[in-house]
């Protein structure tokens, strides 16, 4: 077997078992396709299995050396060491490799960004006006289009949903109106986990599927123009759309309204383990950046209001 063939085969692994997102081993088989090219000139030709069993930390550190000088930068740098990782031991397991000694590497280190997010006037005006300021050119029925956007990002903001967890949502997942209800969703590797739904979500929901009269329960939540589950590019454009228009800052995107959910509950007194379940993350570690973002907001309040900040 080739490495290129071993590769095909690891991505397919990662797809079908692992149930990766697709953006994951998309960008796994580039960094794989830059690795195993680099392996091809600095072994002297293109590796077998042997050849990949017989590496050393020395060959990944020579490949990340190249890809330093190359201009890569040290996010991509340590995604790419990790998707290195995990192709030589998943090799190790599947095909009976010697594993390669990586215990005691270490990747370039990779500070986490502080997630960016909205104020919470910021926040509620795009959940309740997006709908307000439409693309003169888009195909889509305004009513409908307007109904939609405010739905799924009060959705966003109020259950803290990463935008492909919200497009993945039928019209039998939508919440009744008139009652408490808690949103199933399946986030990253298949994982579920249960959200409170605010009556403000409810409401802005059942609003939109008014419009939508003998929906069948199996459809798509939320429709594209042609009545297909919308696209996150046409979402994340139509945000994009609304936030120029109305003056809000460039990060004033999906994804923020998620971070703006957490970082404002982190604010409200709620607390991280608490915020942890509601997001789906699988380590409280990826939480308590949010306490980074209070933090910043607390010191930018006191600077404002002591008298003796300055």
């Amino acid at each position: 077997m080739t490495a290129a063939e071993a590769r095909a085969r690891y991505l397919d692994w990662l797809a079908k078992e692992r149930r990766a997102a697709t953006n994951t081993v998309e960008a796994y088989g580039a960094d794989l396709t830059d690795f195993l090219g680099f392996l091809a000139g600095h072994l002297g030709g293109e590796p077998d299995l042997a050849a990949l069993g017989a590496l050393r930390p020395a060959d990944l550190r020579g490949f990340l050396a190249a890809r330093a000088a190359a201009g890569a930068g040290v996010a991509t740098r340590a995604r790419q060491l990790a998707a290195i990782r995990g192709f030589l031991r998943w090799l190790a397991r599947a095909q009976g490799l010697p594993p390669v000694a990586l215990a005691g590497m270490r990747g370039p280190r990779l500070k986490p960004p502080v997630p960016r997010a909205l104020t919470p006037a910021q926040a509620r005006e795009v959940a309740a006006e997006v709908g307000s300021v439409h693309d003169p050119n888009h195909a889509e029925l305004p009513a409908l289009q307007a109904a939609r956007d405010v739905a799924l990002f009060t959705l966003l903001y109020g259950c803290g949903l990463r935008l492909g967890e919200a497009l993945a949502l039928d019209v039998r997942d939508a919440p009744p109106e008139g009652e408490a209800a808690a949103l199933r969703v399946t986030g990253k590797g298949g994982k579920q986990r249960l959200v409170p739904v605010l009556p403000a979500v409810r409401a802005a929901i059942a609003a939109y599927l008014r419009l939508r009269p003998g929906a069948s329960p199996a459809e798509p939540l939320f429709l594209g123009a042609r009545g297909a589950r919308l696209d996150p590019a046409v979402a994340q454009r139509s945000l994009r759309h609304y936030r120029r228009l109305a003056g809000l800052p460039e990060h004033a995107t999906p994804h923020a309204l998620r971070h703006s959910f957490a970082t404002h509950l982190l604010g409200g007194g709620a607390d991280l383990r608490s915020i942890q379940e509601l997001l789906g993350h699988a380590s409280l570690s990826t939480t308590q950046r949010y306490t980074a973002v209070d933090a910043t907001a607390l010191l930018a309040t006191w600077r404002k209001a002591h008298p003796r900040a300055d």
